[in-house]
């Protein structure tokens, strides 16, 4: 009867139903649109960069060419068919036309050569094998030389640091192999004499399903990461639904009945946890089937639903954990239905379904553990991502079931002492 009562209460509720089953659809399609966009924007758009080359020589043909092929830049030499000088660059770039300006100030190859050379007959002459009358002559004083960056002010640092380290590695390579360079000619060894490629390398290993790489799109963040947004958001109307009974005598009525309030709560329990099981298939389905003809990624569920499912049951009880203690505890609406929202919005911030957890600072790490929604996430990437079984997710749903008695208890002992004053 619990449980009819409650399901006659969301039938009659339009609006509420709309909040529940209507509104984290159209959230989750809008979130992931945009961010599908932010994806295509950083992998397959190449950045316009403005290149002024005073060098002409191999340091810039390198830059340029090492850029190039980096498939995220697209080097621009020339505005309006006349070739870019730096107060060019500079006015472009700070009117936020382009990004960047690169500024390659002049002689930088051959004074780059000769500093070299200077410093290797040094170092030869010191061993006693070189030429001690070059040593001997009068050296050239040689400027330090700078490679000019304009960013746009609104530039992000990652993409400030991001090529400010790439042009640094470029150049320290061109420095080294300038280096072996002096030292081949200076010793008269062969070209093979000097082993100028790297000693270490990097390689990167992405897990692999089915013989195909796992990278993460934006749906697979955004399905679980808005799924457990809608979930919690039930919170709203089931405290909202508790305290109506309580400000309407609802409540009293049913606890004139031999009906203990443990069973008031069950039948709410299993209502709500069957609403939040609708939203998360709603929410799948959006992603299997709708994504795909409107140019996002299609989530594959295949192998992992029933998983899923359970990420999503345990993550229910959590929510309805959550919700009732508010409701039990809240005396008005205007209390439940602010406070809910709110606590909601915060748990979805500090769990990473906005920021992943580990770009946020420490102190919020740690406090993130502690997030429901952290617990959720972290299951249902374990699920999508990284292949894992029933058994490596234990720990994330115990969470939540430890919550959930929790919450429920604090909520028994509350409505107790309330009911005794």
């Amino acid at each position: 009867m619990s449980i009819k009562k409650e399901m006659l209460l969301l039938l009659r509720d339009m609006g509420g139903l709309v909040i529940l089953f209507v509104m984290p659809l159209v959230l989750i399609i809008t979130i992931t649109l945009i961010q599908d966009s932010t994806f295509k924007t950083v992998n397959d758009t190449k950045i316009p960069i403005l290149l002024v080359d005073n060098d002409k020589g191999e340091v810039s043909k390198v830059i340029s060419a090492n850029l190039n092929a980096s498939n995220s830049f697209e080097m621009i030499h020339t505005l309006d068919g006349q070739s870019v000088t730096e107060s060019m660059a500079r006015e472009q770039v700070f009117k936020g036309k382009y990004q960047l300006a690169i500024i390659i100030p002049e002689k930088l190859s051959s004074d780059l050569q000769a500093k070299v050379n200077q410093n290797v007959d040094k170092i030869v002459a010191g061993f006693g094998i070189g030429d001690t009358a070059v040593v001997a002559q009068p050296k050239a004083v040689i400027g330090h030389k700078e490679v000019k960056l304009y960013f746009d002010p609104a530039a992000q640092s990652t993409f400030k640091n991001a090529v400010k380290s790439t042009i640094d590695k470029m150049i320290s390579q061109i420095e080294t192999q300038s280096v072996y360079a002096a030292f081949r000619e200076q010793l008269g060894e062969e070209e093979t004499a000097f082993q100028q490629e790297s000693f270490i390398s990097f390689r990167e290993i992405i897990p692999r399903i089915n013989d195909k790489e796992v990278t993460p799109n934006s749906t697979q963040h955004n399905v679980p990461a808005w799924t457990l947004f809608a979930i919690f958001f039930i919170v709203i109307p089931l405290s909202i639904n508790i305290v109506k009974e309580k400000n309407q005598g609802t409540l009293v009525r049913l606890r004139t009945n031999p009906v203990s309030y443990a069973t008031v709560i069950a039948g709410k329990t299993i209502t709500f946890l069957i609403i939040c099981m609708i939203q998360f298939y709603l929410m799948v389905a959006v992603g299997v089937f709708l994504f795909p003809h409107i140019g996002l990624p299609e989530l594959s569920v295949k192998g992992i639903l029933g998983l899923m499912s359970i990420v999503a049951f345990f993550s229910g009880f959590a929510a309805i954990g959550f919700g009732i203690l508010l409701g039990t505890i809240a005396k008005t609406q205007e209390q439940s239905a602010p406070f809910g929202a709110t606590s909601v919005v915060v748990l979805a911030a500090i769990g990473g379904v906005w920021v992943p957890v580990f770009a946020m600072p420490k102190i919020m790490q740690i406090i993130a553990v502690a997030s429901p929604m952290n617990w959720g996430l972290n299951a249902f990437y374990d699920v999508i991502l990284r292949n894992a079984s029933f058994i490596d997710i234990v720990p994330e749903l115990l969470y939540s079931v430890m919550f959930f008695v929790a919450m429920i208890t604090i909520s028994l002992f509350y409505d107790e002492k309330k009911r005794a004053l």
